[in-house]
């Protein structure tokens, strides 16, 4: 009998351990520790971690702090606009607008104006900060800015990063109807930003992620299910996995854990599990809050993860 399969965590410090090393920098308010953290490394792995440090909270006294003592510095004022952006989504809730309280949109709206205030100036003082303008891409959105205005802070950062996909995973969600966008925007941008990215790079992950978005809005099980047995979006979705995660010259790198979990939930849904059950295997037992939480966690990565090995064969 094969051994038990490991269950799956979410927590982005067994995937990436400087998690780790950043989360005990921050608790310890150890400045020195954080910069060290993030030297050498590159505007994916960036925008990652800054990211990531938002997720911890508490920690905006001390950032506060560090970015009083000096403006100048980009990490500082990137870190601190962060944590006020996550902190303000965190009031908010992911529920939609209509379940949202005045109250908690008036404390999200004044966490992001003051995101705003600091990120306005490390962009202005280092226009090519890829993590600063991917979270004033976010702040657009959550202050309703509208469309123009969330793709003119895009197109300032393509210009210096063309193929920055957290930036352009959160202008994907710019272009949603939920946010005042329409599907026609949705799919034509996350079509255009896969094909201008080398081949196995992992943009494509954006077609998968435009279909998981048209697929989460129908409002009925019929309606969903019958868009993901139709034979064009299931051929699209399997071109945007040969083009990245399925492709020989892929290789994981920053988002790599969001990349295939995505995949191997949109595969998984489409019922290609030869293509799922690779995403399970490189994935081991690790995944992301989204997209897992929208079938089930890690009930439903779990349950996916079985029908792979069981269909697909265990790569």
């Amino acid at each position: 009998m094969p051994a038990p399969l490991p269950a799956p965590t979410f927590d982005a410090g067994v995937a990436y351990p400087e998690v780790n090393d950043l989360r005990k920098a921050l608790t310890a308010a150890d400045w020195p520790a954080v910069q060290a953290v993030f030297a050498d490394r590159d505007h994916d792995d960036r925008t990652k971690l800054v990211g990531m440090a938002g997720d911890q909270e508490g920690t905006e006294p001390f950032l506060r702090q560090v970015y009083d003592a000096d403006p100048a510095d980009a990490l500082a004022g990137t870190l601190l606009g962060n944590s006020l952006v996550r902190t303000g989504w965190r009031i908010r809730s992911a529920a939609r607008a209509q379940n949202v309280s005045r109250e908690q949109f008036d404390h999200f709206h004044d966490h992001l104006r003051r995101a705003e205030q600091v990120l306005i100036d490390v962009t202005a003082r280092h226009p090519d900060d890829a993590a600063a303008w991917t979270q004033r891409v976010t702040i657009a959105r959550g202050l309703e800015l509208g469309q123009a205005e969330a793709r003119r802070r895009y197109d300032r950062l393509a210009h210096q990063h063309p193929h920055h996909l957290p930036a352009q995973a959160s202008l994907l969600q710019q272009l949603c109807p939920k946010w005042s966008g329409d599907w026609d925007r949705m799919f034509a941008f996350a079509r255009e930003r896969a094909q201008a990215a080398p081949e196995g790079a992992p943009n494509a992950v954006l077609v998968a992620e435009a279909h998981m978005e048209r697929w989460l809005d129908f409002d009925s099980d019929r309606e969903s299910a019958d868009y993901l047995h139709s034979a064009s979006v299931v051929d699209e979705i399997m071109r945007a996995g040969q083009r990245s995660v399925l492709h020989p010259d892929y290789v994981d790198r920053a988002d790599w854990v969001w990349v295939r979990s995505t995949f191997a939930v949109m595969f998984s849904l489409i019922e290609q599990w030869p293509a799922a059950a690779r995403q399970f295997t490189a994935l081991g037992n690790l995944g992301t809050t989204s997209p897992w939480g929208y079938v089930g966690g890690a009930e439903g990565y779990t349950k996916y993860r079985t029908m792979a090995y069981a269909k697909g064969g265990q790569s």
